[in-house]
């Protein structure tokens, strides 16, 4: 559900908006090759993510050489707003530690097939979490700080919603979620009972 969700907040902010789309089935084996050598790098703890300097190398050899034939992740969600790309995967709350490689490796590879058929554009590639399950206390980022550039590549909860439309948009999405589940708590009781063992 929070895919069209936010696809609609995204609509007023947003010049093309999509969801469940391809990044690219293309990329080139230099940037396939420095995309290894960057997790491998963060793997062993050689280097810290940058993503910055990830997408700076990538860049550097996305459009030339020999090619190879891809099928990346779908972008849940894909944003543009004039010259700037935004390719988005939405995790759950709390996403198993092991993961963080997979989705590095994902948003590294969706820059690298972006590029090669788009040029001039400025691509961010990042992990949306869409709610902060230890709220009020700080989301517990620790757990991917290792792979993921926090200050680049994630979005947590109002970080995320407010990111998409506006300040607010977050605490306004709360509201309407509490009022939802006031007037359907009756329902939603019912239909979880199925679910009991």
């Amino acid at each position: 559900m929070f895919e069209p969700i936010a696809e609609e907040l995204a609509f007023n902010k947003f010049d093309e908006i999509k969801r469940q789309s391809n990044a690219g089935d293309t990329i080139t084996k230099q940037a396939e090759r420095v995309i290894q050598d960057i997790m491998n790098s963060l793997e062993s703890g050689a280097s810290k993510p940058d993503k910055s300097k990830e997408i700076a190398r990538i860049l550097e050899v996305a459009r030339s050489g020999e090619t190879s034939k891809i099928k990346p992740t779908k972008v849940d969600l894909f944003l543009r707003k004039d010259n700037n790309v935004y390719l988005i995967d939405i995790k759950t709350a709390k996403p198993n530690k092991g993961g963080f490689k997979e989705f590095k490796r994902t948003l590294l590879t969706w820059i690298a097939s972006y590029a090669y058929a788009n040029d001039n554009v400025s691509i961010h590639s990042l992990i949306a979490i869409p709610y902060n399950p230890y709220e009020p206390k700080p989301y517990e980022r620790w757990t991917m700080a290792g792979m993921l550039d926090l200050e680049q590549e994630l979005k947590v909860a109002d970080e995320f919603w407010n990111f998409l439309s506006q300040d607010e948009s977050y605490h306004m999405l709360l509201r309407a979620f509490e009022e939802v589940g006031i007037e359907m708590r009756d329902e939603i009781d019912l239909y979880f009972k199925n679910f009991k063992i």
